[in-house]
């Protein structure tokens, strides 16, 4: 089965009744609208009843309206423009408490990704980070600041964790032509996917490392034929994208490891905050006379 929504509609298109085929036209003309409306507006703007937009949903392998719902709003997110994501946002928000309306969508994005995530998948990523030769965390574009925060945390911990950066072209090879097997690669990537991290995945799964991907679902690029692979849910709050949910992913991965390294971190720690003391790194609380 296709794993895009408009791919899925035009496949089947000429088995659909006239009514499932106006419900089609309008989802393929106006995602971006579509996308964020009930089934009974849906059916409204179609001319049809919601109890059609639910069958058509059926009949295209979803489960139901909810599902289809959220098929759509994937598929806008791989498709808009930046210029697009920023028109969407402005429709969604003009009418309501843009704070609460982020926050609340913040907090059902961690919810549904716990009761989604798979906790084998994630013991296996801990111990392959746990057991690594080297440890090499790739994130582009705004999926960087997610790596540079795992990448500062990590390198408390272990000494041999390499941030791939911003590079581009050939050069993220030459940042990751030492990567060989028993070495764990971290890969990051939302929609739209970067096709220089698609591209170093393949790479380091032909070096034999152990890739852990997190990203937000199975039909990903860097999902396929990885170690471990994390899935967190991830929406449009504007232009940007909402990265909360993979951020508590990167927080219970540090935690995980935490548990595992305890005695190691707590002596790395010790040396650092006399190192921090020594050197005034850090503001001291008012009226101390160190």
């Amino acid at each position: 089965m296709p794993s895009d929504l408009i791919e899925i509609i035009e496949k089947s298109h000429s088995e659909m009744s006239k009514g499932q085929k106006r419900i089609a036209a309008y989802i393929t003309e106006h995602c971006e609208k579509a996308a964020y409306m009930t089934a009974s507006r849906l059916g409204e703007v179609a001319g049809v009843s919601e109890s059609t937009v639910v069958r058509f949903a059926i009949e295209l392998g979803y489960d139901g309206y909810p599902e289809l719902h959220r098929a759509m709003q994937e598929s806008l997110r791989k498709r808009l423009t930046a210029v697009q994501r920023m028109e969407v946002a402005n429709d969604r928000f003009a009418q309501g408490n843009v704070l609460e309306s982020v926050l609340t969508a913040d907090a059902e994005r961690i919810r549904s990704t716990l009761e989604s995530i798979d906790h084998a998948a994630f013991e296996s990523a801990v111990e392959a980070i746990l057991n690594a030769g080297a440890i090499y965390i790739i994130g582009m574009r705004s999926s960087f600041s997610l790596a540079e925060f795992l990448d500062y945390n990590l390198s408390l911990i272990f000494p041999n964790v390499h941030l791939v950066r911003n590079a581009s072209g050939s050069e993220i090879f030459e940042h990751l032509m030492r990567v060989k097997k028993g070495d764990t690669v971290i890969a990051i990537s939302f929609p739209r996917y970067s096709k220089r991290i698609v591209n170093s995945v393949d790479f380091a799964n032909s070096r034999g490392a152990n890739v852990v991907a997190i990203t937000d679902g199975p039909t990903s690029p860097i999902a396929k034929n990885v170690y471990a692979a994390l899935y967190a849910k991830s929406d449009m709050a504007s232009f940007a994208d909402s990265l909360v949910a993979p951020l508590s992913i990167i927080n219970a991965l540090l935690a995980a490891i935490g548990l595992k390294k305890h005695a190691e971190i707590t002596e790395t720690l010790r040396v650092m905050e006399a190192a921090w003391d020594e050197y005034g790194v850090y503001e001291k609380k008012q009226g101390s006379d160190k």
